[in-house]
């Protein structure tokens, strides 16, 4: 049970959302903050009954991070590989040559949305009712982000194939129930909002239909209540119980074709959109579904999260980010003390260490990690390193991500990058050589 926040956190959370709710005209919404293990914080306003966290919402393209966490439990288990192609896995598509990992992160150029009716107000069928031709390829593997529900689609027959059972079988399966999830259902079930477009001139609403999705319901289909979407918030902080390991998640969460040490972005992961709002990092998902908007997004440094769900098909004001400004500026995380630890690696091999003439400092960090990058105030590249089993050193972000380090006494061998202890020490083997004459004042 997260302890609640402080009354007057709450207050100004609760204005933040009763201002959000009025000026977008939200028939309901519902928000919370998630920390320490569950809700912190949630109310409802507009037409909600209590208890407000158990009614269920649609969440809309949120379902696609339950469908991308069944397909990294696959590759896990070695079932298949993010650079598979997906015809490897599901024959027949003019997708196939592109690879799972593209479709995860929208790279893999999939029209935006399935062809015939829209499929988010009209029933589904099959994939091969969709009758997919090359038109449904809109651009080239990997050269640009394109936002693909379609892509989804074929992610989720994917994971039915695997599994030989439906998707939402799996999903409930290997997802939901263990994390607790038991109000999360690809249909609506018990109390449940109803979907509604709000005239744009007016204060009357439209209801919106709801349908069973068909091979499009990975990209949308499932409904939950705000105390089920809070677990999966707390799930995004780290809490994966059995459904994924720590690592993966992690690796979910790496922006695909996208520099995170810019000053502002957003990107996708691995079914995980990844923003960068007022120098914080939130990891997560938004939604969107006729009738319906929601999301789920998380501070993982600061670990806490926020969620919201409405019934409405459009118009309101970004909630989750100003909640979370709110949280932090109200009750700023206390870090945990620092406590002293024995390095990964001798003293004498760490410290000041030169790239050509371009010095560099080796310093340990907690966890038993490394950190190469140029002294403070100094331009260069920088990435942290993680020990393997065989004693080389492995990159885990920047410019050195996936790449080896080799240590030696005398010096660094980086991606053919050699790091000396003196600028071109000529007893190390530095590329190409150093001249004879060593360093010389001008003539």
């Amino acid at each position: 049970m997260a302890e609640p926040v402080l009354p007057s956190t709450a207050r100004t959370l609760l204005a933040r959302t009763a201002r959000v709710q009025r000026d977008g005209r939200a028939p309901s919404l519902l928000a919370g903050v998630v920390r320490d293990g569950g809700l912190a914080w949630s109310t409802g306003r507009g037409e909600v009954a209590e208890p407000h966290d158990d009614v269920q919402y649609r969440l809309g393209s949120i379902s696609k991070t339950v469908t991308a966490l069944v397909v990294m439990r696959l590759r896990d288990e070695g079932r298949l590989g993010l650079d598979d192609p997906f015809e490897q896995h599901v024959p027949g598509t003019p997708l196939g040559d592109r690879t799972v990992g593209q479709l995860l992160s929208h790279l893999a150029g999939a029209g935006s949305e399935s062809p015939g009716g829209w499929w988010e107000r009209v029933p589904g069928g099959t994939l091969e009712d969709l009758r997919l031709t090359g038109d449904d390829v809109v651009l080239g593997a990997a050269r640009r982000f394109h936002y693909s529900n379609l892509g989804y689609g074929l992610l989720g027959e994917l994971v039915a194939r695997h599994r030989q059972r439906p998707w939402e079988d799996v999903v409930r399966d290997e997802v939901l129930t263990p994390l607790g999830m038991t109000r999360t259902t690809p249909r609506p079930s018990g109390r449940a909002a109803t979907g509604s477009a709000v005239h744009p001139w007016a204060d009357v609403v439209l209801p919106e239909p709801e349908h069973d999705a068909g091979v499009m319901a990975a990209a949308g289909q499932l409904w939950a209540t705000l105390a089920d979407l809070a677990r999966l918030g707390v799930f995004l902080l780290g809490d994966t119980g059995d459904v994924l390991s720590p690592a993966t998640l992690e690796e979910m969460t790496v922006p695909a074709g996208v520099d995170p040490s810019a000053p502002g972005w957003s990107a996708y992961g691995l079914g995980l959109q990844v923003l960068r709002v007022d120098g914080h990092t939130l990891v997560g998902h938004g939604g969107s579904m006729p009738g319906f908007l929601a999301g789920v997004f998380v501070d993982r440094v600061e670990q806490a999260g926020a969620v919201t769900l409405a019934n409405t098909t459009s118009g309101l004001d970004p909630l989750v980010p100003g909640l979370l400004a709110d949280l932090r500026a109200a009750e700023p995380r206390v870090v945990e003390a620092w406590t002293p630890s024995a390095p990964p690696l001798p003293l004498d091999l760490l410290g000041v260490w030169f790239w050509g003439p371009a010095p560099h400092v080796l310093r340990a960090q907690a966890g038993g990690l490394l950190h190469l990058g140029p002294l403070p105030g100094r331009g260069g590249r920088a990435s942290r390193f993680a020990p393997r089993p065989d004693g080389t050193w492995v990159g885990l972000d920047g410019y050195y991500a996936g790449e080896t380090l080799r240590i030696a006494p005398d010096h660094l061998d980086l991606a053919t990058f050699v790091f000396t202890r003196t600028p071109y020490d000529s007893e190390a083997p530095v590329p190409g050589g150093v001249d004879d004459g060593g360093w010389q004042a001008p003539a």
